[in-house]
C-alpha cells in the first residue's frame, strides 16, 4: 500500500470558464498551484493527469438526456460561434458553458474516478482533485450553482458498483448545501452523507429527511469552534455507525472568514482539525481511503491556503 497522496487535474478544467468576473474562474486552480510550489507541498503529492470519465460511469448518477444535453450545448457553440453567435451558453442565472466546458466536465468527473481506481489498488493512500467545474450542487438531471456532473456522487456510485463496496460516506463542508448529492444519494442506504452549510442561503431546497443523511444547516457567521462541536456530537457517531469501506469529500473552502461569497468565520486551522477528524474515521473503517474533490472557495488566498491545510493532513507532511 503506498502511503503517497495523489493529485489529480487536467489542462481543459482551465479552459472551462463562464465569463469575465466570474467567481468560479480559472485563476482558482493557479492561486492553488502557486501556493503547492511557494510552501513546498509539491513535492510531497504524486501527480496524476485525469482520463476522461466514460458516459456509463457518469450514467451511474446522472440522466442519459440530461447528459446528452449538456454536451450538445458545448458542441453546439463552435457553430454558433462561427456565425457570429455568443461565447457562452447560459444554463442558469449564475451557470453558463464555453465551448471547452464538457472536456472540462468530463476530466472533472475523470479526476474522481481516476483516484477512486488508484487508491483502490493501493497505488495511493488518498487523493485530491483539484477540478473545475464543481460538482455538489448537479442534481441527477439539472445542472445550477457553477455545477454540471456530481464528481463526487460519480465517484462514490462507482466505488460501490464499480469496486464492489458495500459501505461509503460522502462528507460535504462547502458552505453551500450540496443539493445535487442529496439529490442522488438521498434514500441510497450504502451511502451515508454528513454535511454542514450556512442557512438560509442559496440553494432553496427542500430537504429530504431520508435516513442516510446527517444534515447540519447553521446560521451566518457560526465560527469554527461550533461547526466541530457539531462534528464530533453529529457527524462522527453516525460515521462510526456505518463503517464506510472509502471516504469521499466535497471539499469546498468557502465557508473561509475571507471568503465573501458567504458568512461563515472558517479559518485554516478548522480545515486541518476537519481533514484529521475524516481522516480518522478512514484509518479505523476504510484502509485511510479517501478521494478528496474541490468545490467551492473564491478568495483565492483564502482557498489557496486551506487547501494546502487540507493536503497537509492527507499527505501527513
Amino acid at each position: 500500500m503506498s502511503q503517497a497522496t495523489g493529485y489529480f487535474t487536467h489542462r481543459d478544467c482551465w479552459r472551462h470558464e463562464m465569463g469575465a468576473g466570474h467567481p468560479e474562474c480559472p485563476e482558482r486552480l493557479d492561486a492553488i498551484e502557486d501556493r503547492l510550489l511557494i510552501c513546498g507541498l509539491d513535492v510531497a503529492l504524486e501527480r496524476r493527469e485525469a482520463t476522461p470519465a466514460s458516459l456509463a460511469d457518469i450514467e451511474l448518477a446522472h440522466n442519459r438526456m440530461y447528459l446528452a444535453s449538456l454536451r450538445g450545448l458545448s458542441e453546439g457553440l463552435k457553430e454558433e460561434i462561427a456565425a457570429g453567435g455568443p461565447s457562452h451558453a447560459q444554463v442558469d442565472p449564475d451557470t453558463s458553458i464555453n465551448t471547452h466546458s464538457w472536456d472540462a466536465i468530463l476530466h472533472a468527473a475523470g479526476a474522481a474516478i481516476d483516484a477512486t481506481d488508484a487508491v483502490m489498488a493501493g497505488e495511493l493512500a488518498n487523493a485530491f482533485c483539484a477540478v473545475r467545474p464543481p460538482g455538489h450542487h448537479a442534481t441527477r438531471g439539472q445542472a445550477m450553482g457553477f455545477c454540471f456532473v456530481n464528481n463526487v456522487a460519480v465517484a462514490a456510485k462507482y466505488a460501490l458498483e464499480r469496486h464492489g463496496l458495500k459501505r461509503v460516506a460522502i462528507i460535504d463542508f462547502d458552505v453551500h448545501h450540496g443539493n445535487g448529492t442529496e439529490d442522488i444519494v438521498a434514500g441510497d442506504e450504502r451511502i451515508l452523507m454528513c454535511s454542514f452549510y450556512q442557512h438560509p442561503f442559496y440553494p432553496e431546497w427542500a430537504h429530504s429527511s431520508a435516513a442516510n443523511l446527517v444534515n447540519l444547516p447553521v446560521p451566518a457567521y457560526t465560527r469554527g469552534m461550533d461547526i466541530r462541536e457539531l462534528v464530533d456530537m453529529m457527524w462522527m457517531p453516525r460515521l462510526e455507525a456505518h463503517r464506510p469501506q472509502m471516504l469521499f469529500v466535497s471539499a469546498g473552502f468557502d465557508a473561509h472568514r475571507e471568503d465573501d461569497m458567504a458568512q461563515m468565520g472558517l479559518v485554516e486551522n478548522d480545515y486541518t482539525w476537519l481533514t484529521q477528524r475524516i481522516k480518522e474515521v478512514a484509518q479505523r473503517h476504510a484502509k485511510g481511503r479517501i478521494v478528496s474533490c474541490l468545490e467551492g472557495g473564491y478568495n483565492l488566498s483564502a482557498l489557496a491556503r486551506s487547501v494546502e491545510a487540507h493536503l497537509r493532513v492527507l499527505a501527513d507532511v
